[in-house]
């Protein structure tokens, strides 16, 4: 669920990763894990707690559930949120990455954007690339979408982005909510921090077939920046896993709810209560993938801390305030380096 990468001075790889299958080469060095003793692929499940949306403004029971499953597992499933129509945004992913390889390249991101089609920007040689081709799209606000990037084929396409869009606004701001709800706090206290032209940005993710799932990785282990992320999963295929006390786990699929993610935005927020986990996306010789990512960012110039009713004698303050913590999160990428580190007190 790895979030798009800043504007930089960075490369893109000459050719997708679907390109690459279907050539038929052999897969490239910067694809593989350095650890040869290869990925596990044998784990557990992780026990994540399912939410029932509708219930969470009145129902003490689920709210405990909600802060039980944001301060251990950083994950948790919503059931009963309101979109009828997940299949026609997952068909639509599919027949986009379906489509020949110049379709598709009419939206290619530019090398210093976010939005648009393409894979990992190369920032090093040295880099370890990730076994999946991207989507990248500015949803909200509104006046902030470029066009340009939203495919016209399949045409039903943007109609159904914007549609999903509007959906997960009001999902979003019942979840944030509903988090600050779960600590005794006003209920807008989190929504205040991001403001009110907090970006969206969507992702669609293509996972094609992998010879090597021991050895190429669909996403490295890494945490998000943003305060939470909404993930549709594939439907049939699983391949997200977390982890959770240095132990990789297995994450369900169940195809009618939506996955929720805690990503360090929230953490910060929360003073540590919440937990913004590693997770990684593994792959396979049998079948695709494909998962749909939407990614909560704060306007740029809001400054991000711990809510002030979070910190006392009893917890103090983890983490210091940040400005614009989406780049700064990547420029500690960059350099090898945790974020959430680097805020810390």
């Amino acid at each position: 669920m790895a979030e798009p990468a800043p504007p930089s001075k960075t490369h893109m790889p000459q050719k997708t990763v679907q390109e690459l299958v279907l050539s038929g080469e052999e897969i490239p060095g910067n694809y593989i894990q350095k650890d040869r003793n290869g990925v596990d692929l044998d784990v557990p499940f992780a026990e994540i707690p399912v939410v029932n949306l509708t219930s969470l403004s009145t129902s003490k029971e689920e709210l405990e559930k909600l802060q039980s499953a944001l301060s251990s597992w950083g994950y948790f499933q919503v059931i009963n949120h309101g979109i009828s129509f997940l299949d026609e945004v997952r068909e639509v992913t599919k027949q986009f990455f379906e489509l020949p390889v110049e379709e598709k390249r009419k939206y290619s991101r530019e090398a210093d954007g976010i939005d648009g089609y393409g894979n990992d920007k190369i920032i090093s040689e040295q880099e370890i690339l990730d076994w999946t081709d991207q989507l990248h799209i500015t949803i909200y606000p509104e006046d902030r979408r470029r066009l340009k990037f939203w495919p016209e084929n399949p045409k039903s396409f943007r109609d159904i982005l914007h549609d999903y869009t509007i959906k997960l606004e009001m999902i979003t701001e019942v979840i944030f909510k509903a988090m600050a709800k779960s600590l005794n706090l006003e209920d807008n206290c989190f929504l205040d921090q991001y403001g009110k032209e907090a970006k969206m940005i969507a992702g669609f993710n293509f996972y094609p077939k992998c010879p090597r799932p021991d050895l190429v990785l669909g996403l490295q282990p890494h945490a998000d920046a943003a305060a939470i992320t909404i993930l549709l999963q594939d439907k049939e295929v699983e391949g997200l896993q977390l982890q959770k006390d240095n132990q990789w786990f297995k994450v369900p699929i169940i195809p009618e709810a939506l996955l929720i993610g805690v990503g360090d935005t929230a953490e910060i927020m929360s003073n540590g209560i919440f937990k913004s986990p590693l997770h990684r996306v593994l792959t396979n010789t049998e079948k695709l993938r494909i998962s749909v990512a939407t990614f909560n960012e704060p306007e740029p110039d809001r400054e991000i801390g711990p809510v002030d009713e979070l910190i006392n004698k009893k917890r103090p303050r983890v983490y210091r305030n940040v400005k614009n913590f989406a780049a700064f999160n990547y420029e500690c990428f960059q350099k090898g380096k945790v974020a959430l580190d680097e805020v810390k007190v």
